[in-house]
């Protein structure tokens, strides 16, 4: 038996979004998490597309406000860094926060905005599944605590080692965004899985992929997004305003492509526990509010209480 977590993502797009600009805010809401019981805080990482405040920056505040909480990237796009700095900063939060860190990373969501922001970095966005790849194999190999030295087709480095080294051997565990073809590299490199599914039926088709063809122990997470009130109509009104200025585009693309519950609390939990049913095992929450330390605490004392904290393996 597996037991249920649950997660927080931090508000560091919305913040953007609403000109608030307060990351001492973000830390003050992560340890109200951890007080709450949730079992990891996140935070979500694109400079240029949709901007935000740091996620390693913010998570290394985090680390020295809490003590119990996973502190993960959901999710990190690796194709845009060196993998020596991007080893160095996750190996130093590793170190920082006791060991605590899950490196959640993605390749990158085919838009044009996304190309954009490979372009202006300069890295070619066709590029980006392989650098991903590069990455995590020569970050690990950094991890080691050893000189390493890696030659791929987009990161080549001899005899290079860096310090602190990460708290736990090996570094952090990274999990991985993706479905569809991206699950070939989830089941062959990654510790864990952090898709947003909009249907319950393929979460259960992929998460089985996955676990057959698996190479290490992989943790199924979900990534959901959440607008709760008594109101099932005034939630939906409600996501509809965050989402849209989120992304600017419609609230009906969106939720074709990611998972979105708009409700009463106790449909919230029903909804959530076909996805655990479904094999997910770590819930990270998204709220679609402008109070978030609220929300925090309706989804912990009116949601989480009814959804099913284990589940068959």
């Amino acid at each position: 038996m597996a037991e249920t977590r649950f997660g927080y993502l931090l508000p560091t797009r919305d913040q953007t979004v609403t000109g608030e600009h307060a990351p001492h805010r973000l830390v003050e809401q992560a340890r109200i998490a951890e007080t709450l019981g949730y079992d990891s805080v996140w935070a979500g990482d694109s400079p240029i597309t949709r901007q935000r405040a740091d996620p390693l920056l913010v998570l290394a505040a985090v680390a020295q406000a809490t003590e119990r909480v996973a502190l993960g990237t959901a999710v990190l796009l690796p194709a845009l860094r060196h993998p020596i700095l991007l080893a160095h900063q996750l190996g130093t939060l590793d170190r920082l926060s006791g060991g605590r860190v899950i490196a959640g990373m993605g390749a990158g969501f085919p838009t044009d905005a996304t190309r954009a922001q490979f372009a202006a970095l300069g890295v070619d966005f066709a590029t980006r599944g392989r650098r991903l790849e590069e990455s995590i194999e020569a970050m690990r190999l950094l991890w080691s605590g050893e000189a390493a030295s890696f030659k791929g087709e987009h990161f080549a480095f001899e005899d290079v080692s860096i310090a602190p080294p990460p708290a736990r051997p090996g570094g952090p565990p990274i999990w991985l965004a993706g479905g569809g073809p991206a699950l070939r590299r989830v089941a062959r490199i990654a510790d864990g899985w952090l898709p947003y599914p909009p249907d319950h039926g393929t979460y259960a088709q992929e998460a089985d992929t996955i676990q057959h063809a698996a190479q290490r122990s992989v943790t199924p997470a979900l990534y959901a997004t959440f607008c709760l009130d008594d109101d099932p109509e005034r939630a939906r009104e409600r996501l509809r305003k965050s989402i849209e200025r989120y992304y600017n585009a419609p609230l009906e693309f969106i939720s074709s492509i990611q998972a979105m519950f708009a409700g009463t609390p106790e449909d919230a939990a029903a909804w959530l526990n076909r996805y655990v049913e479904a094999g997910a095992r770590h819930i990270v929450v998204r709220f679609a509010t402008d109070d978030y330390e609220t929300a925090l605490e309706e989804f912990a004392g009116r949601v989480r209480p009814l959804v099913r904290m284990e589940a068959s393996s």
